[in-house]
């Protein structure tokens, strides 16, 4: 009798851009990429926190560059990206949210939130499998989604609708460009606590509201996304594609 082997859920010998990389969630996943062997190269706008996470993560013993890029920014990031690529691995991890009540909504809100969820996502994912295409490599592409993408929420029209559009491009990208073993996938977690959420939970009737729908009864810490980025960086996850990976803590199980 044969026993099955379990895929392989090292990272060895690929490349992996992660946009937003400069704290927060990106942050969590380009160390769990560089923890399971990847070369990682850390991108987002702002040069001297990249930086200082290259020289961290090197200093730990893992393999860190830095590629400063404006995600918003479709031509100057399609060159920069292409220039450097390919790259076996994208996490998009970019974002941005102006949270109002749906009547307070500007037009400047919704073009800024919506250029960079969107359509910065879409032409970032788009570049990435480009080069991944003319280098004939397969490679797994992950969108940094949200349970917002799944479910609507207080104040947050413009954000959710971003996120339910990506989880749309995601789901057609996955369609395409399976037969050339691309695989593109999105992470949606529930509230978790970054700086950039710190405002929320300074809120006690958000908080409330938020405690209230998460099951396990605990927000989101970094570290609960990083054992998911790097399943479906590898391996591991080959048959899994146009797929929405809910990390959650049962918020959408209702």
């Amino acid at each position: 009798m044969t026993l099955p082997k379990t895929p392989s859920f090292r990272l060895d010998g690929k490349r992996a851009l992660v946009a937003g990389a400069s704290s927060g969630i990106g942050e969590g996943c380009a160390v769990a990429l560089a923890e399971a062997g990847a070369h990682v190269t850390l991108a987002a706008r702002r040069e001297e926190p990249l930086n200082a996470l290259a020289r961290t993560m090197r200093a730990a013993g893992f393999d860190a560059d830095i590629l400063p890029l404006d995600v918003a920014d479709i031509a100057a990031t399609d060159a920069k990206v292409s220039a450097h690529g390919p790259f076996d691995v994208l996490v998009n991890s970019a974002g941005l949210a102006r949270h109002s009540p749906a009547l307070d909504t500007t037009p400047e809100d919704y073009d800024a939130v919506t250029d960079l969820n969107v359509k910065g996502a879409y032409f970032l994912t788009r570049t990435v499998a480009r080069g991944l295409i003319e280098a004939r490599k397969p490679g797994s592409l992950i969108n940094i989604s949200s349970q917002m993408a799944h479910v609507g929420g207080i104040d947050r029209a413009v954000y959710c609708a971003t996120k339910h559009a990506v989880e749309g491009f995601t789901k057609s990208m996955a369609i395409e460009w399976g037969k050339r073993g691309i695989r593109v996938n999105t992470i949606c977690p529930t509230f978790i606590r970054t700086p950039l959420t710190a405002q929320t939970f300074e809120n006690p009737e958000r908080v409330a509201w938020i405690e209230e729908k998460i099951k396990m009864g605990r927000v989101g810490e970094v570290t609960d996304i990083m054992g998911a980025v790097a399943y479906l960086a590898s391996d591991a996850a080959a048959l899994v594609t146009g797929a929405s990976l809910l990390i959650d803590g049962g918020w959408t199980a209702d």
